[in-house]
């Protein structure tokens, strides 16, 4: 995100009392740029705050209001409202219902805190955000093979493949340097958990280039 954006404004919907706590503390210190606007503990209450619609919401897929999760989906996307779910499995089928049904993210409650704001920050930016064992269960990849990579993603690639510095991918790309790093480290671990290292940068670049994210003839001479 560049300095002149204006702050990701968040609503996280969760009825486990003590996560929805945890989770907005965590946020509100690590991430400058999303503000919390709003926790609560059930669907009608996140509709009838005062502060919504928001940017994104956090929704706990389990909530037990037996209200089908595509009504949902499609009532915060009929407010443009970037939805990001967060579900205790990660059945590849439920995945792949939710996120036909308009959700730009996927991820399981076990997932690493950081991996929460950069699915929040690839939601507000429009980008689909899943992790790299589910983005693999999901689509039934084959270890070797090339990962599924957000537009994002291949932006970064190509653009860090090619030659430039970490802080020139981030202002192209306009997104904060932290930002950049994040990608970088998602891509990484999509190729990993496909079984392909891309741990240097000279291992990244031969990959994009065999996966068609980066053209040779783009590359600069003594790269």
């Amino acid at each position: 995100m560049s300095s002149a954006s204006k702050p990701i404004r968040l609503a996280i919907v969760d009825d486990h009392r003590m996560l929805l706590g945890a989770l907005t503390e965590w946020i509100r210190g690590a991430a400058q740029d999303i503000r919390m606007v709003a926790a609560v503990p059930t669907w009608p209450e996140l509709l009838t705050h005062p502060e919504f619609p928001v940017d994104v919401v956090l929704l706990d897929l389990d909530l037990k209001d037996n209200i089908p999760i595509s009504v949902k989906i499609s009532t915060l996307r009929a407010a443009d409202v970037r939805v990001v779910l967060m579900s205790t499995y990660s059945e590849p089928n439920v995945v792949r219902e939710a996120l036909a049904a308009g959700a730009l993210g996927y991820l399981v409650k076990s997932e690493d805190a950081t991996m929460i704001v950069e699915a929040i920050r690839a939601a507000s930016s429009g980008e689909s955000f899943v992790s790299a064992e589910l983005d693999l269960a999901i689509n039934g990849g084959e270890v070797g093979g090339a990962p599924k990579l957000s537009a994002q993603e291949r932006r970064v690639m190509a653009l860090y493949g090619g030659g430039e510095p970490v802080k020139a991918v981030a202002y192209q790309l306009s997104i904060s340097e932290e930002t950049a790093k994040s990608y970088l480290k998602r891509i990484r671990e999509k190729y990993r958990v496909a079984g392909i290292d891309v741990g240097t940068k000279v291992a990244l670049r031969k990959r994009a280039i065999e996966d068609g994210i980066l053209i040779e003839s783009d590359i600069p001479r003594g790269l």
